[in-house]
């Protein structure tokens, strides 16, 4: 019985060090978003994709062009024994501009948009009790940030994939993505490998 207990633990124990959680956002373009999660401790892929929408699937061509109401998204898997829901709020509202309607820069229109897919009533709390507390300590006012229940997301072509990295002399990946990469691992370094 003693040896079952034992047993019984340790996979207990392999389980809750293995636990996986998944996020979901959107903060203008997902190069930029995947880019600033994927070297992240506890972050163990950051996929872009679409989200949001109301159409049965998405493509890169038709989100753009504002066809199936899709947020250019990004999932990003995470293990949250080593790095929190909270903190990844933290680094999403750092990282781009959550006080703009359907833009992020020189990025516009509604597939751009800052957005938080929340998978249960706990994210959901979380992430509403992040934003008021950012604007009750005027660090933005009147975010723009939608707060939706997640569905589904489609998974963006290949090309999308890992764009910073393998992309890194390309005029958007070097002027836009960059510098925001540089600023948070630079003023968050010890979230970073």
């Amino acid at each position: 019985m003693r040896l079952v207990l034992i047993i019984t633990a340790l996979l207990q124990m392999t389980a809750e060090k293995e636990k996986i959680n998944y996020a979901y956002f959107g903060g203008g373009c997902f190069w930029c978003i995947e880019a600033i999660f994927q070297d992240l401790n506890g972050v163990e892929d950051v996929v872009s994709g679409y989200c949001g929408g109301d159409a049965e699937s998405a493509n890169y061509k038709d989100v753009s062009e504002g066809k199936t109401k899709h947020a250019e998204t990004c999932k990003i898997k995470y293990n949250p024994n080593i790095i929190s829901f909270e903190i990844l709020l933290k680094i999403f509202f750092l990282a781009h501009d959550p006080t703009t309607l359907n833009r992020q820069g020189n990025d516009v229109g509604a597939h751009y948009r800052s957005i938080i897919f929340y998978q249960n009533k706990e994210e959901k709390t979380q992430i509403e009790k992040h934003i008021t507390q950012l604007e009750l300590n005027n660090v933005y006012k009147d975010i723009k940030t939608e707060v939706v229940e997640f569905e589904q997301f489609y998974i963006a072509e290949k090309y999308h994939q890992n764009y910073f990295f393998t992309n890194p002399n390309q005029v958007y990946c070097s002027l836009i993505i960059n510098p925001k990469v540089q600023k948070l691992r630079k003023d968050l370094n010890k979230y970073y490998k």
